[in-house]
């Protein structure tokens, strides 16, 4: 049985109108607890006072001295505003914003000899990440033949970097810190193996090869493959081929991924209350710009001025994201997949201009 919360805050909820819009809750000192949003403002706030003892609903409102919200015009500029308001108040009740686990992302690391590996977020820090992904497993996998092909490091960020140009006060022969050079599935620049330039040569072509513009990598291991098959070598063939399975699935992936993200570009239209019709410019998952939906020619020609500013940049290539896009890209991608109707009222960028003023 549900049990009623006394709370001084229920005259001020019943105030609230059922449509869309944003809520936060503060603490006694104006510390924002937790945002929220809702189609139905109201009824959602009134679930609150109703809470069961022990739900989250009920810490919250227990903890929660008042609370202020804002409307907005649809459910998904609502959800827009929503993830803005906790990425900037970052309240402490809530969790990080529906973050799929599933999802994986490639992170090049900066530095004197970059490092490329999988990661399960993006960070605030200077590195390049690739993503999102699904599967981590067989990205790992496949990130792995990369870095044994290309003979890139996979040692910890501090391990201490030695390359062959550098000048050396003492003249000694540096031993690698791990098998890999060894077996010569790493260039050894923790052992002066090669020089600044060559580590950074082949960075580029692991770059090049994910950006879809390079085939070396597999086109290495095909050819190793048929040498051994040739030799009648046929297990170390077949060890081959497997690497240049995981390879291709590696190519694949980012090839996907490069088109689920473009084809996250358009502009969308979303009906709101009390007739503010919206117009989001979206391009490769993150919102650009939004504009009311035109109602005189004046404003179709803005409209066309935004698209342009927009979408006839060039944009950054393949699947490299910035920390700021990941979660909104996520948040695009499950409204879409979760409303696939909604997709009718998307427009390309190119045929923006026909799209007909508001009544």
């Amino acid at each position: 049985m549900k049990s009623t919360i006394a709370h001084p805050l229920r005259a001020l909820v019943r105030e609230a109108r059922n449509i869309p819009g944003v809520y936060r809750m503060l603490g006694p000192d104006g510390e924002v607890l937790y945002v929220g949003k809702s189609k139905s403002l109201r009824t959602r706030l009134l679930s609150y006072l109703r809470a069961r003892k022990g739900d989250k609903q009920h810490r919250i409102i227990n903890e929660c001295h008042t609370l202020t919200w804002d409307y907005e015009p649809s459910e998904f500029s609502a959800l827009l505003r929503e993830l803005q308001m906790i990425k900037r108040f970052r309240p402490r009740m809530n969790v990080q914003h529906k973050r799929d686990g599933r999802y994986s992302f490639l992170k090049l690391a900066p530095g004197k000899a970059p490092r490329l590996f999988v990661v399960a977020a993006v960070s605030d820090d200077a590195a390049a990440y690739y993503g999102p992904f699904r599967g981590g497993r067989r990205i790992q996998e496949a990130v792995r033949e990369l870095n044994d092909l290309l003979g890139l490091r996979d040692c910890p960020q501090a391990t201490p970097i030695r390359f062959a140009d550098q000048p050396d006060l003492f003249s000694f022969e540096h031993v690698p810190r791990c098998h890999r050079a060894e077996l010569r599935l790493c260039l050894g620049p923790c052992a002066a193996r090669c020089s600044e330039g060559e580590y950074n040569a082949r960075v580029e072509l692991a770059k090049a090869f994910l950006n879809g513009h390079a085939d070396e990598p597999t086109r290495w291991l095909e050819q190793r493959m048929n040498a051994a098959a040739d030799r009648w070598e046929f297990e170390y063939a077949g060890l081959l081929r497997d690497r240049l399975h995981r390879l291709e699935h590696l190519r694949d992936e980012f090839a996907r991924l490069r088109e689920a993200l473009d084809s996250l570009t358009f502009a969308y239209r979303v009906p709101g209350v009390d007739g503010d019709d919206r117009i989001y410019l979206v391009r490769r998952g993150t919102v650009r710009a939004t504009i009311s939906v035109p109602r005189t020619a004046a404003e179709k020609r803005r409209l066309a001025r935004l698209c342009e500013e927009h979408f006839g940049r060039p944009e950054q290539e393949a699947a490299l994201v910035q920390r700021h896009q990941v979660d909104e890209i996520l948040l695009l991608a499950r409204w879409f997949r979760a409303r696939p109707q909604e997709m009718e009222n998307t427009t390309p960028p190119a045929r923006v201009e026909a799209l007909p003023l508001s009544a």
